[in-house]
């Protein structure tokens, strides 16, 4: 009786996190593109508009008018390895309707109540990538608090100490667990010699991280953390309208596979402006027939 009653209170509490989820018009609906394997477009979005003053200076995220996408991967599983791709956030791509410009300026240019700016976003991906985008999640600065804290913090190996007041960050090199605040911190920051390409380092490794710890039996079997983080996720995660919470497990359990799959970024061929677009051809190429990518056609 125990068991069905348990039963009966996860699969309402997944009824109900699925509803409460945010969602918003993502996917083109007029999308030509076509791959195999199932592609995810994971969007940090850097809005500050749903922060309080306070939030704002104790985050030091600044001008709460923003909207561009602070991070931007592509996660693709399939037969092939599991596979995550940062795509740097200055990347000169075309946007659909407006020409030449920094990707990350994609979600800004569509934005509008009507959920424009994700779907300008997604076609700019897919018509770069030539992958086939088959769901969107969009998690914003709060909402990477909220959930680390959820799951008590996130344990990482810094590689290098760092100091950054425009980030709130002030961390030591070596193993430790991060909190919500020094996690947003830590994926923010641009102060180390390696800049964005260190960056995008840091927020896959974050993500991974932090999914791991989500679909770890310290958290599933745990009521103090899947009850508070159930709670966090409605408000933390934005999907597309046809996504839904066993498709954010899906996602979840796949970034598990990352320990024997492939987390790369994007070649470039300057800095993080101008992709190679030979190299870039092929990791996207062999990502589209759901194949392993030749190992030369792997970024940093």
């Amino acid at each position: 009786m125990a068991l069905v009653t348990l039963l009966v209170l996860v699969i309402a509490g997944g009824i109900w996190v699925d509803v409460s989820l945010s969602r918003t018009d993502a996917l083109p609906s007029d999308s030509k593109t076509t791959s195999r394997g199932t592609n995810w477009l994971i969007v940090g979005s850097d809005s500050r508009q749903q922060l309080t003053p306070e939030e704002r200076k104790r985050y030091a995220t600044g001008d709460e008018t923003s909207q561009l996408t602070d991070t931007i991967m592509i996660l693709h599983t399939g037969s092939g390895p599991t596979t995550l791709v940062s795509i740097p956030r200055d990347s000169l791509l075309n946007i659909p309707g407006h020409g030449v410009a920094k990707v990350n300026s994609a979600y800004a240019r569509g934005g509008g109540p009507d959920g424009g700016g994700p779907e300008l976003l997604v076609k700019t991906i897919e018509n770069a990538t030539g992958l086939h985008i088959d769901h969107y999640a969009e998690i914003g600065f709060l909402g990477v608090v909220k959930v680390v804290d959820a799951v008590g913090g996130v344990e990482l190996d810094v590689p290098e100490s760092i100091k950054d007041p425009k980030a709130a960050l002030d961390i030591k090199a070596g193993r430790q667990t991060l909190d919500g605040p020094t996690a947003l911190g830590y994926v923010r920051t641009r102060a180390t010699a390696s800049s964005d390409f260190g960056r995008v380092e840091r927020q896959r490794a974050l993500l991974s991280a932090l999914l791991d710890k989500v679909t770890g039996p310290s958290t599933l079997l745990n009521p103090f953390r899947i009850v508070p983080l159930a709670s966090q996720l409605s408000g933390a995660i934005t999907v597309d309208n046809g996504d839904h919470v066993w498709d954010l497990a899906r996602l979840a359990f796949a970034m598990r596979g990352l320990s024997d799959g492939i987390s790369t970024t994007v070649p470039v061929a300057d800095g993080a402006v101008h992709w190679d677009k030979t190299r870039a051809k092929a990791l996207f190429a062999a990502l589209a027939n759901d194949e392993a990518p030749p190992k030369n056609a792997l970024g940093p």
